[in-house]
């Protein structure tokens, strides 16, 4: 008999072992290890049975099952006791018959060891009767399943338990188009109606209904965080901004949250007066000129023009107010009628160094006041207005004519004049403006925002727990600025103080607690467990919230903590102001009589549309910010804003490798020390390990070119070469426009093509044609200086190597730097 029942058996078996009256099998051992000797091992079954086995004989004994070894037959069987001498050796008859209960043990001996598989042993009837189990034996407990192999080494435990499979219950219906508190709360009832019809209570006082509602909440709650989670977790879905950010960031795209704006202010005091000769603090407010105030506002009368919300600066440093330097002439040598030209450098100013206290680093504004024709103030171009910082200091020289004390200023290159500035002088009384121009002291940077001290976080206190706190400030439109250090600052060129970078700006905000200062950080990539850092994510609605770190990125707040906030508010491009904006500075000093920018504000950004770094975020990766090739480290090194071209080649010098850059710097400046210092540094991050960088210098390759050009009739031969010498000339030209050899015209391997000449000489007034043909005895040349032609003109071009640049200066005191001349023929 089998059964399809999957029932444990020690049920069955203590059953059977009450009754007392019905045989069976309780377990069946296979000798192995333990075997005695002579007997073979694997081959010797033990059946234990509950009750005397005699009477069972190997026709009784069946054996199922295996995968390698399926047909195992049975040698003999015999109870334990009562196996025939001649079937087993002594040692095998001493352990059988010491056996407990031997009588209810049947000895089994198999013909072969089975394989790793669960074999059954079956008793029964007759072979010719295999189903039915032997008189007196359960039908239940008539087979037992076992392995050969039971004590061979496992890890795993020989028993194999066999539960009942557990009933797969059918799915609930699922509405998915409950999103919201109704329709979870309809759906809830509904199914209630179905499991509990006998309630039909719908009063909202009732227990079971006011359950419902709030399991409604809670789920509509629960949805809500779902839907936000999922549209959160992809850029293009993204609505909030730190999700955008954080997705960007992995992309290596910087998200920027806008920059504040910077102004230069120019103020000026009334001689004798408390502000003459006193320093204005840095974070000094300025106001805009709608709020109706005076020019200098003591602070406790501030509070009444804040109704009037005007547009807030600070002063970024401190600066020393001086009335000298309210109205500073220039000294033009004994000519009213000079003017500073475009690109200039240096000037001349009336005045003496004790009297304007002028030094280096110090800031001067340069202003056209009066007409330069008309001489009325009304007439004053307010275009011609440029700051320039003092690159040296000033030197103080003396007319020797007229004995008068004057100074020498000078400004670094960055700051050149891009306007000429008329110095003329006009006949005028007592206290007017000397002249066109003037310069003034008295400058100080500014930039937008108002400062805020002890603001409190919400909420103010950290939590207990492993919440993490992320706290916001209280005020909207937080300050992103540039870092700024006035003492760097002095050194460099006044047009960079006043250009924002918006991938360097940080949130203008700091904590303190315990007097221990906290300072943001893009991110925490960099701090350790220590570092009192945190990251500002902006919200779109201007909210600052405040990250902080796990205590492995960023140190993290002690639960209990309280932190204050110094931050400042004012952002984006509404303060790029225009110029004369700002009219009022709060202060107690008196004798300010007058606060202005002269120049318009500039560098303020607004944040970074999220629909703008979804389209350019993902193509960020297209950004080369490394340099492995030669043609990497060229193309980084033309990211520098003085870099026009440049260069590099690969060299082993002798321990490693360097990269030699050799660049074409704008202007045709030099690549001196101070910039190579610079350039240097800018491509240290995209410098691969184990590479240095050296930078040079192009190769000038001076050329001569001497051109015969024929004269129209009417048209003098001094007047059209003096023209044509300006027309190919190295500078800039009165009218804005380039000389053909000008330095950014011609960079690295770019030929000079002779048709290219021939078509500019052609376009000056009064040339007829042009003839380049060099055949003796023609005076002609086209070819490099010092060197014989190698057949340029019939060429058409002459060619240049890949490091070099054509360098044509055509000053008669270095011939060598290159020369162009042309022999003129006709005319009058």
């Amino acid at each position: 008999m089998q059964t399809q029942l999957y029932c444990p058996d020690e049920a069955r078996k203590a059953l059977v072992r009450a009754a007392g009256t019905v045989n069976g099998i309780d377990f069946l051992e296979v000798l192995d290890d333990e075997a005695p000797q002579g007997s073979p091992p694997q081959q010797t079954l033990l059946v234990h049975c509950f009750l005397p086995v005699a009477g069972l004989s190997a026709a009784n004994v069946r054996i199922e099952g295996g995968v390698r070894v399926r047909t195992i037959g049975v040698m003999w069987a015999h109870p334990a006791n009562a196996v025939p001498g001649g079937l087993i050796t002594q040692p095998e008859r001493d352990y059988l018959e010491a056996l407990p209960d031997a009588t209810r043990v049947l000895a089994v001996r198999t013909d072969a060891r089975g394989d790793f598989s669960t074999y059954v042993l079956r008793l029964v009837l007759s072979p010719a009767q295999p189903e039915q189990p032997p008189p007196g034996f359960d039908p239940i407990l008539s087979s037992v399943a076992f392995s050969f192999k039971v004590d061979c080494p496992s890890e795993f435990d020989c028993l194999q338990e066999r539960a009942c499979p557990q009933p797969v219950l059918p799915a609930p219906p699922i509405d998915y188009l409950a999103k919201d508190y109704a329709s979870f709360r309809r759906l809830m009832l509904d199914r209630l109606a179905v499991t509990m019809p006998g309630w039909q209570e719908r009063n909202p006082a009732d227990v079971g209904i006011a359950l419902v509602e709030l399991l409604a909440y809670s789920a509509d709650y629960l949805s809500y965080y779902q839907d936000a989670v999922a549209t959160e977790a992809y850029l293009g879905t993204a609505r909030r901004r730190p999700s955008v950010r954080r997705h960007a960031r992995l992309l290596d795209y910087v998200v920027h949250d806008g920059s504040n704006a910077r102004a230069w202010v120019c103020f000026e005091v009334a001689p004798g007066s408390s502000a003459d000769g006193a320093t204005l603090p840095r974070g000094t407010r300025l106001l805009s000129r709608d709020a109706g105030a005076p020019p200098a506002l003591p602070p406790e009368q501030e509070t009444q023009v804040e109704a009037q919300n005007p547009t807030i600066f600070e002063t970024m440093h401190d600066v020393a107010l001086r009335s000298s330097r309210n109205v500073i002439a220039f000294y033009t040598w004994g000519d009213p009628n000079c003017c500073l030209p475009r690109g200039a450098t240096r000037a001349t100013l009336r005045g003496s160094a004790t009297g304007l206290g002028l030094q280096q680093g110090d800031v001067l504004l340069f202003e056209e006041v009066l007409g330069p024709e008309s001489g009325r103030e009304v007439d004053a171009d307010p275009r011609h207005r440029h700051v320039v910082r003092l690159a040296q200091p000033p030197v103080e020289l003396q007319d020797p004519v007229t004995g008068e004390t004057v100074l020498d200023v000078r400004w670094d290159a960055a700051d050149a004049l891009p306007f000429p500035l008329c110095l003329r002088e006009f006949a005028t009384g007592e206290g007017s403006v000397p002249g066109a121009s003037i310069a003034r002291g008295n400058v100080v940077l500014a930039d937008h925002g108002r400062t805020f001290r002890g603001e409190e976080l919400r909420p103010p206190e950290v939590p207990g727990g492993e919440r993490p706190y992320r706290p916001f400030l209280q005020r909207t439109g937080l300050t992103h600025a540039m870092p700024y250090d006035h003492e760097a600052a002095r050194l460099r060129p006044a047009a960079e103080a006043t250009v924002v970078d918006v991938r360097r700006v940080v949130p203008a905000v700091t904590l303190r607690t315990d007097g221990e200062p906290w300072r943001p950080q893009r991110d925490l990539l960099n701090s350790d467990r220590f570092a009192t850092e945190f990251v500002v994510e902006m919200e779109e609605d201007g909210r600052a919230a405040l990250r902080f770190g796990d205590g492995t990125l960023g140190r993290r707040p002690a639960p209990g903590t309280r932190f204050t906030a110094t931050c400042r508010t004012g952002n984006g491009r509404a303060g790029n102001i225009g110029a004369e904006a700002l009219a009022t500075v709060v202060t107690g000093l008196r004798g300010i009589e007058r606060v202005r920018n002269p120049l318009p504000a500039r560098g303020g950004a607004d944040p970074d549309p999220l629909e703008r770094v979804r389209l350019d975020a993902p193509q960020a990766f297209r950004r080369q910010e490394r340099a492995v090739t030669e043609a990497d480290y060229a193309a980084a090194a033309e990211r520098h804003p003085e870099v026009q071209k440049a260069a590099a080649t690969r060299r082993w010098t002798g321990s490693w490798h360097t990269m030699f850059i050799t660049v074409d710097r704008r202007g045709g400046r030099p690549v001196d020390g101070g910039f190579e210092t610079g350039l240097r540094a800018f491509l240290e991050r995209f410098r691969l390990a184990g590479y240095d960088i050296e930078i040079d210098g192009p190769r000038f390759i001076p050329l001569e070119i001497v051109l015969t050009v024929c004269v129209a009739p009417g048209y003098y031969r001094s007047s059209v070469k003096q023209a044509l010498l300006e027309t190919f000339s190295n500078t800039e030209l009165p009218d804005g426009r380039r000389g053909f050899f000008h330095p950014d015209n011609f960079t690295f391997g770019q030929p000079v093509f002779l048709s290219q000449i021939t078509a500019t000489a052609m376009q000056v007034p009064g040339v007829q044609w042009v003839d380049a043909d060099d055949t003796p005895p023609k005076p002609n040349r086209f070819r490099r200086w010092g060197q014989p032609s190698r057949g340029e003109v019939a060429a058409g071009r002459l060619a240049v190597g890949r490091l070099e640049i054509i360098r044509v200066d055509s000053d008669p005191n270095t011939p060598e730097n290159g020369k162009i001349d042309f022999v003129m023929q006709g005319g009058l």
